[in-house]
């Protein structure tokens, strides 16, 4: 038996029904929620391990309902909606949310979403067990000495490409909207400091790909943001 328990929350019946059988056919245990009120709820009294949240609820709107568990709970939340505009995908992840699925949506998709958020909950884990140190392939972030290494080279970094890289290897896994990092590294969110962010972000990216043959770090989310993959162990390079 899978041991994440997912709640989810979604008044149409027959797409709770697609992905109830979808978790049972993985051995996922779930538990479900037709409205807002009844998610925050579940929420709070069985502890999920990831929430999977439509936002056209009949009571609240879905964004209430991120606001409001975010309020005590970092549950890696997955927003599955029909509203597909930008502007709707940011509010949610400005909000917390830490994935974005836009109906209709393949089981496929549903599933590796999924995946991505389990990663993310064992590396959160890990990072609990050795809190100076991030590793991802071959990338090494030592937060005690405030230095990162890339293939046990030590990558020469600016303070802000440091905090930047630092900051999205606390939320690997996870869009992050370019407001929320302007916000957290320059403490603004200013409409300019999105420019300078896609300066510094280009130059942090030819850090860390110094060849063809060197994974993908740090993905690009057109007019979002941008995400830390995770980046399987088997890329480790002994040269």
């Amino acid at each position: 038996m899978n041991p994440y328990l997912v709640l989810i929350v979604e008044d149409d019946q027959p797409v709770r029904n697609l992905i109830t059988t979808t978790l049972k056919a993985h051995d996922y245990r779930y538990i479900t929620a037709a409205n807002g009120e009844t998610a925050v709820i579940e929420a709070a009294s069985h502890n999920p391990d990831m929430i999977l949240l439509d936002l056209g609820l009949p009571d609240i709107d879905g964004i209430e309902v991120i606001q409001r568990i975010r309020s005590w709970s970092n549950v890696p939340i997955i927003v599955i909606s029909a509203r597909s505009e930008d502007e709707d995908k940011i509010e949610a992840l400005d909000m917390g949310a830490d994935d974005y699925i836009t109906k209709p949506f393949s089981v496929g998709e549903l599933l590796a979403r999924l995946r991505v958020a389990q990663r993310r909950l064992s590396l959160i884990s890990s990072a609990g067990m050795q809190e100076s140190v991030f590793l991802n392939g071959q990338l090494m972030i030592d937060y005690a000495a405030g230095c990162a290494y890339l293939n046990q080279n030590e990558l020469h970094l600016t303070p802000i490409e440091y905090k930047i890289l630092c900051l999205l290897a606390q939320n690997v896994g996870k869009v992050l909207t370019h407001k929320y990092i302007t916000k957290n590294v320059w403490g603004s969110s200013w409409e300019n400091n999105v420019g300078t962010l896609r300066v510094f972000m280009a130059a942090l990216r030819k850090k860390l790909q110094t060849s063809a043959q060197m994974p993908q770090y740090i993905q690009t989310h057109v007019g979002i943001g941008y995400r830390m993959q995770k980046v399987e162990n088997e890329h480790v390079s002994n040269g």
